[in-house]
């Protein structure tokens, strides 16, 4: 097996992958918080993620890949009041939403997407074993309603590493828990762990501390081990991650464990709208199902990958359309090939793809390289050719689609298509209606772009 690089946070640096487990790697990346619909910026991760496993399994390894759902969280009780349901009813519909989202992108799902309100036993377990070894500490308060209740917080500055994620100095530090609880903290960095439920929380969970509900860190923390253990191979998410969460998460496994959850930190850089993050709370987002239905899945996923996924990605009509133009590109040369073994002269090429994408997994460069495959295939004697080499390519980036679209168009209706193409091109608008209409009633649509036609089946 060729050697892996992903850049690695905590290092700064690009590290090989040296699997836990020989020939097994288990990925966890972080998913979505299910108060309402994801945007195309929550998607960037789970294809990210999706992809990796698919290469690393092109690669000869067993992949497991554990995308969690949080579905206990302040965000979810805020917008279930504003929506007058309740929250778990809430989170159910925008998980169930999550996930009709995501298939929609047609490249599977992950091994196991665990639940934070699914894995409240292990999370108080985790908690119970800070609180045993010194790491955490309750505190008690009387509420509005006369009663005593109790959150446990972890001891940031217990952990002597802390900060080594996100290279952060201590005191520069903000957790973004806002001032409500704030001089019950033994110190300004500690963040919650368990939080005793409040009025208008209209679900809470039993544990030693009363009821109340886990701190988002530490939901992670049990539903990563729980399924992969500690010291596993590449944690993932956003770079809006680092800190604090990732940062937390690191800080309650070295507290608890002894050792580090994750032995790769990779995170993917933001989409971004105008020079801003795309994000629910600034009113910029893009929701997901709307632009796959706007510009097919396979439009989308060639958004995606066109970028590298560390660096942040421009979101615009221009960048739309040149992921489409690219996908009619790709679908009009598979038109030209045809099923069997690509020609030996290629193979050059096709491992020079492989290698991008071990290098930091680089889809914008591997991207060039199969660009440079269709340009070479195209150029050489004895057409037409085998479609091996494109196809594996395709398959690992989640686009093989494009072939498979392309090879259901019976001759007869591509031919039809070429006709209309020419009708077209020479202006002669009344022959292309008409052909149109005769393809649409042989059970295709033709759509038109920079790259030349595409056959869709109606």
């Amino acid at each position: 097996m060729r050697e892996i690089l992903l850049h690695d946070t905590r290092s700064g640096e690009l590290r090989p992958l040296r699997p836990r487990d020989p020939g097994r790697v288990g990925i966890y990346a972080c998913g979505p918080t299910v108060y309402s619909r994801i945007h195309i910026g929550n998607a960037r991760p789970f294809v990210l993620f999706s992809l990796m496993k698919r290469f690393l399994e092109r690669e000869g390894l067993t992949v497991t890949l554990v995308v969690n759902v949080t579905d206990v969280n302040d965000k979810i009780y805020l917008a279930a009041r504003a929506a007058g349901v309740p929250s778990e009813q809430l989170a159910r519909e925008m998980t169930a939403a999550y996930i009709a989202d995501t298939d929609a992108l047609g490249i599977g799902r992950p091994d196991h997407e665990p639940l934070a309100s699914e894995t409240m036993g292990e999370i108080v377990a985790y908690i119970q074993t800070l609180l045993d070894s010194g790491h955490a500490y309750t505190v008690s308060y009387e509420a509005a309603d006369g009663s005593v209740r109790h959150d446990v917080l972890f001891r940031v500055r217990s952990d002597e590493a802390y900060g080594s994620l996100s290279h952060r100095q201590l005191d520069d530090m903000d957790q973004g828990e806002g001032v409500e609880g704030a001089q019950r903290k033994e110190d300004p960095q500690d963040f919650a762990l368990w939080k005793a439920q409040k009025p208008g929380e209209d679900a809470a969970w039993p544990s030693p501390w009363g009821a109340g509900r886990p701190g988002w860190h530490i939901e992670c923390s049990a539903m990563a081990e729980s399924l992969l253990g500690v010291g596993f191979d590449i944690h993932g998410g956003g770079s809006d991650l680092v800190f604090p969460h990732h940062e937390n998460e690191a800080a309650q496994t070295r507290a608890a464990r002894g050792g580090e959850l994750a032995a790769l930190w990779v995170h993917n850089g933001m989409i971004q709208l105008t020079g801003e993050k795309m994000a629910k709370s600034a009113g910029n987002i893009t929701l997901l199902h709307e632009l796959v239905e706007q510009v097919g899945r396979e439009a989308v996923l060639m958004y995606l990958i066109g970028g590298h996924y560390r660096q942040p990605l421009a979101f615009s009509p221009d960048a739309l359309e040149q992921a489409r133009a690219n996908v009619s590109r790709i679908r009009e040369a598979g038109r030209r090939l045809s099923p069997g073994a690509s020609p030996t002269e290629l193979d050059s090429l096709r491992d020079r793809f492989l290698r991008a994408l071990a290098n930091d997994f680089n889809t914008p460069q591997a991207l060039a390289v199969l660009n440079e495959w269709i340009r070479e295939a195209s150029s050489l004697p004895g057409q037409p050719h085998g479609d091996s080499h494109l196809r594996e390519m395709l398959g690992v980036l989640g686009l093989e689609s494009l072939l498979a679209a392309a090879a259901q168009a019976p001759s007869a209706v591509r031919e039809l298509a070429a006709q209309r193409e020419h009708a077209r091109s020479t202006r002669d608008f009344a022959a292309a209606d008409r052909l149109r209409e005769e393809i649409a009633a042989a059970g295709w649509e033709v759509r038109d772009g920079a790259g030349g036609f595409e056959l869709i089946p109606l």
